[in-house]
């Protein structure tokens, strides 16, 4: 594992491949802006100057569609394609379409059996889910800023019969470590998941993780996986630092993402992300 310094350093370039042209995921909370959802102005003019060099500079958030645009229109990537949900939802952005994008892939499923099963182990949490029209679903009016729309209070059984995008459960009771024993102890099948810096769990379709989206990408545009960069900082980021040709881990990332990082660069406090992205140009 390297660590990275606030200058450009080898990596890419040293590949034998003749297309310079580098593809390049980057999550946004913890990586891009921190835990208050701020970007620091070294971050963001990094970020636009890579997006104004011509590379193919995606988004790959756990965030739903809603949250990610404002990030979007930050770094100034106006055309390309953005990862949302945690690779359940891809866009395509192209200022010539009505709203600035489309979704060219959305992968749903059935949440019923694994919200049964978390709800018997975890009574008290708060549940939330993203359906297929991308309105949120929760109880105990459960709120966060990754979903982008106000969610909708519902009853549980109503949750059972909806179709998912994406499912978050939350607890306040637990620590996330107590919180990863449970959901192990359930051995929860037929979906992904991932359990976040908190007592907090994302669900996606099985198979489905920002890697998988990523790699539909990069087959689409005929990158070399040579030339594909990621920087991230939470569990929902393992695959997509293993999948990368250069995977970047943010400083203060947990053990085990910085375990299968190719390289570490500075915290999120330290705008680890800026200098990730200048030594891009």
């Amino acid at each position: 594992m390297t660590i990275l310094t606030d200058t450009p350093v080898a990596g890419i370039d040293d590949q034998p491949n003749n297309n310079n042209n580098l593809m390049i995921a980057l999550d946004v909370d913890g990586t891009l802006v921190d835990h208050d959802g701020h970007m620091s102005p070294g971050v963001r003019s990094a970020a636009q100057a890579v997006v104004a060099s011509g590379h193919d500079v995606m988004i790959a958030t756990g965030r739903s569609l809603n949250a990610t645009l404002p990030i979007i229109e930050q770094i100034g990537l106006e055309r390309g394609y953005a990862v949302c949900c945690n690779g359940g939802v891809t866009l395509r952005l192209d200022p010539s379409l009505d709203k600035g994008y489309e979704i060219i892939h959305k992968a749903t499923f059935d949440p019923a059996p694994a919200l049964r099963a978390l709800r018997e182990r975890l009574p008290n949490a708060k549940y939330a889910l993203e359906d297929e029209d991308g309105n949120f679903l929760s109880t105990e009016r459960f709120q966060d800023a990754s979903f982008g729309v106000e969610s909708i209070g519902v009853d549980f059984q109503t949750m059972l019969d909806a179709t998912a995008v994406r499912v978050v459960v939350f607890s306040s009771e637990n620590t996330s470590d107590e919180f990863n024993e449970a959901i192990k102890h359930i051995g929860l099948s037929g979906v992904t998941y991932s359990v976040g810096w908190t007592a907090w769990l994302d669900i996606a379709a099985e198979g489905v993780t920002k890697a998988s989206a990523l790699e539909a990408l990069r087959q689409r545009l005929g990158t070399d996986r040579a030339n594909t960069v990621a920087v991230g900082d939470g569990r929902n980021d393992i695959e997509m630092l293993t999948w990368a040709g250069r995977g970047i881990a943010m400083g203060q990332a947990p053990d085990e993402v910085l375990a299968v990082a190719d390289e570490v660069t500075a915290s999120v406090l330290d705008d680890g992300a800026a200098q990730v992205l200048r030594g891009l140009l």
